[in-house]
């Protein structure tokens, strides 16, 4: 019989959404020695957090998250509350003894991502930092091939993440247009994702030099339940100043000498989640698009010359990383997947109490690139990461 990990998941939404389902389903698709108990869900309004529990299965609720976390039968905190509680709730949970799941991004600065660390070090519990699309399969199978030397020497790398969720001049202020709530805009919310992306397939960046924008400098203050993607609530008449930008542009030099290139907006028409990402290297290139995330573009330079192109590989075979828990060849899986696959690298680390990455080491670097490329902008050179301290 397994053993069972109670759960306490901090928050709801979207994200929660995602993550009470991949609890649910980790077990039955994954040879993992340990079953999850979804046993409490933490949130600020009781009524919305009630009918989130009973509809995903959760078998109590709270409105008082130190409470919670400092429970005997917790074993577990999943981290999805918005950015700014991060810190918080995932230093508590390390002093508390219980192991760690934490949405991205890490946090909002690189001084509370090394108190995260730290936390998490001293009291040894296994950490990991929800950027899940290192667990698409095909990401996963573009790490593979990288490291066999397919791509050869690596010379750039170019990383897209679009989206066009807050065009709409009307939509309100909420939570992710505040500087000390959110640590940036697209910068932070989908440039950690690619900054992510790019350490696990090229290696760390040395230095950036990035333009950030902000297009509306104004918004409507929110309404009650106003939430990402749907606002909700009624519209205000009083507006305030939106603190973060709205797209952002930057140059990165790594330090094994690839060249790369990062894109993030969130005022790009009819960009729903359009992540992408471009590898070039001496012997070949990859490129991918979440939008069809089961392919991978591969180009290979040795095959003749009048045979030469970007051929798809369909990253389902039994054989490819992730794929072979789920179906038979060529069935596709979809996004909330990535999560499954997340929730059992997670419980293989805690049941041989192991690192697992990214972690909140990971969150370290990959908020303090973040910041080098904010004080690029701000100042209008080029800033190399150490710089940040």
């Amino acid at each position: 019989m397994k053993k069972k990990l109670n759960i306490a998941l901090m928050g709801s939404g979207f994200m929660g959404k995602a993550h009470s389902y991949a609890w649910t389903l980790v077990n039955k698709f994954f040879d993992v020695d340990y079953e999850p108990v979804l046993k409490v869900n933490f949130g600020t309004d009781e009524e919305l957090t009630r009918e989130f529990a009973e509809k995903w299965g959760w078998e109590e609720i709270s409105t008082n998250w130190e409470e919670v976390i400092n429970r005997d039968d917790i074993d577990i905190v999943d981290i999805v509350t918005p950015t700014y509680i991060h810190k918080d709730m995932a230093v508590a949970a390390a002093k508390a003894g219980k192991h760690i799941f934490c949405e991205k991004p890490c946090a909002v600065t690189y001084d509370q991502t090394r108190e995260m660390a730290e936390a998490a070090d001293k009291a040894g519990v296994v950490n990991y930092l929800n950027h899940n699309y290192r667990r698409v399969p095909a990401v996963a199978f573009a790490k593979q091939m990288i490291e066999e030397g397919k791509l050869g020497t690596i010379y750039h790398w170019r990383g897209v993440y679009l989206q066009d969720w807050v065009m709409d001049p009307n939509f309100p202020l909420t939570w992710h247009f505040k500087k000390d709530l959110a640590g940036g805009g697209p910068l932070f919310d989908l440039s950690s994702h690619a900054i992510d992306l790019a350490r696990y397939l090229i290696g760390e960046v040395k230095a950036v030099t990035a333009v950030n924008k902000t297009f509306i400098e104004e918004r409507p203050l929110p309404g009650q339940r106003a939430a990402t993607f749907s606002a909700g609530g009624e519209v205000n008449s009083e507006k305030g100043k939106v603190e973060v930008e709205d797209a952002s542009f930057m140059i990165a030099e790594f330090e094994n000498g690839a060249l790369g290139s990062f894109e993030s907006s969130r005022f790009a028409a009819g960009r729903k989640n359009y992540n992408t990402f471009e590898v070039y290297g001496s012997k070949g290139a990859l490129t991918f698009n979440f939008e069809r995330m089961n392919e991978l573009q591969y180009l290979n330079l040795d095959d003749p010359a009048d045979e030469q192109g970007y051929k798809t590989i369909l990253v389902t075979n039994m054989t490819h990383p992730y794929a072979g828990a789920w179906w038979a060849a060529g069935h596709v899986i979809g996004y909330e997947n990535t999560f499954v696959h997340a929730m059992a690298d997670f419980l293989k680390a805690v049941e041989k109490n192991e690192t697992i990455e990214p972690n909140f080491h990971d969150g370290e670097k990959i908020i303090r690139t973040l910041e080098a490329a904010a004080l690029s902008s701000e100042e209008k050179r080029r800033v190399e990461v150490s710089e940040i301290k």
